[in-house]
């Protein structure tokens, strides 16, 4: 049995992903991925439209933030035939880490790495749900140079245009599968 799908894929993908006013706080409209993780299909196309841009560019480790990177991390490294690399908040490794602190609109907060999770040479592709203001996506790609290894690009399902996080990715290739580029308010 073949399964047709009507649409573009953006379509698609955009229809499955629902805007949640006021959260986590007043004035934030948060873009809520649950429905297209729901979904087997889309979420496989998502994860293959994510892996695609780099398919080319030998990617040894996928570095997935987290905690929404880390559900499309795993599939786009298995697609990529790479290794994963969790990319956490301060606090949840177990073993010896590097740790690169990042500005949020109201504080920072902090990411952590393995000290050995990404070996010298290593081509990194980043990955996470969305970008916004790109610190925390930039905070990552520290972390991976740190460790001496090679961020060969960067992808995410969602870019919010008007927040500009390519501003901080600079030198560093960009994917995104989706773009939302009104002036809205920021997501989470």
């Amino acid at each position: 049995m073949t399964i047709t799908r009507v649409g573009s894929l953006e379509d698609r993908l955009r229809a499955l992903i629902r805007d949640v006013p006021d959260y986590p706080r007043p004035g934030i409209l948060f873009k809520d991925i649950t429905p297209l993780l729901g979904d087997g299909l889309a979420f496989r196309e998502a994860c293959e439209a994510m892996a695609s841009p780099f398919h080319e560019y030998d990617v040894t480790h996928v570095a997935a933030i987290e905690s929404r990177g880390f559900l499309f991390g795993a599939p786009i490294a298995t697609l990529l035939g790479a290794g994963v690399v969790p990319v956490r908040k301060r606090g949840k490794l177990p073993y010896e880490s590097h740790l690169e602190e990042y500005a949020l609109e109201y504080g920072t907060d902090a990411l952590e790495i393995h000290i050995d999770a990404v070996p010298p040479g290593a081509r990194v592709l980043v990955v996470d749900d969305l970008l916004a203001t790109g610190g925390t996506a930039a905070a990552a790609c520290r972390l991976v140079e740190r460790l001496e290894g090679r961020v060969v690009g960067c992808s995410f399902l969602i870019r919010l245009a008007f927040l500009d996080g390519l501003g901080k990715l600079e030198g560093h290739p960009a994917a995104s599968v989706l773009t939302y580029g009104d002036s809205g308010s920021a997501s989470s």
